[in-house]
């Protein structure tokens, strides 16, 4: 259920919606690390699928988790008497327990790191995994399309976790100018360190910008003719 009709207008409400979160981060690579030409040639795309692991990880996993997680498993729960909030919050568990198997995969390839921070690390990965699924559950119930969700999915992959401390720094080429003396070293340094804390400032204000645009935006951008249920 979900994929016809396509519903291109609803795809790309929901990108633009999951981009919001992001807009940071995309920040971070267009302009502080000056990749906005590469992503004119799209190279980022074709890097990303260059190996089996990223079809995997972009195209493959997304497909088959949202045609089971969402386009089959939704529908089901919505002809039960739970409410659609409530289907919202219960059906990602199984998507959250599906991932708990990274916890095996990461033990057997780290044996010698100790159980405890194994653990950890599997119970966040199960935490941002249920989020996601809240999310990508609210987004087909009220858009009643999966490759909404399946692209939200994909760019989620590939964007990770967003960055919420630390300094944000450009990329530095190997090989950089020459430095003619310590007067021009200190004045370089100088300018460096401003335009870091300028690069830094601009990418928390855009991230949190972005927050509030997705918040504000989360009714709006999801609203369709073609909602499986009314949530809420």
């Amino acid at each position: 259920m979900g994929w016809y009709p396509l519903g291109i207008l609803e795809v790309a409400k929901s990108f633009l919606l999951t981009a919001l979160l992001f807009t940071g981060p995309l920040f971070e690579s267009i302009a502080i690390h000056g990749r906005w030409k590469d992503w004119t040639r799209g190279q980022p795309i074709r890097e990303s699928l260059a190996s089996w692991i990223g079809w995997r990880n972009y195209v493959v996993g997304p497909v088959t988790e949202e045609i089971l997680f969402r386009s089959l498993l939704v529908p089901l729960h919505l002809l039960t008497p739970l409410s659609s909030i409530r289907v919202v919050f219960f059906t990602p568990l199984y998507f959250g327990i599906a991932h708990v198997h990274h916890f095996y995969e990461f033990v057997l390839t780290h044996p010698h790191t100790p159980i405890a921070p194994s653990i950890i690390r599997s119970l966040i990965q199960f935490s941002y995994t249920t989020l996601f699924g809240w999310y990508a559950t609210f987004v087909f119930i009220r858009t009643g399309n999966v490759a909404a969700v399946t692209l939200a999915h994909t760019f989620c992959n590939w964007a990770g976790l967003p960055r919420v401390w630390g300094r944000v720094e450009p990329r530095i080429a190997v090989g950089g100018p020459t430095i003619r003396g310590k007067e021009d070293s200190g004045i370089k340094l100088n300018r460096e360190a401003k335009g870091s804390w300028a690069w830094s400032a601009a990418y928390y204000v855009l991230l949190v910008a972005g927050a509030v645009g997705f918040q504000q935006s989360l009714w709006i951008l999801t609203e369709s003719p073609r909602a499986l249920a009314k949530v809420g």
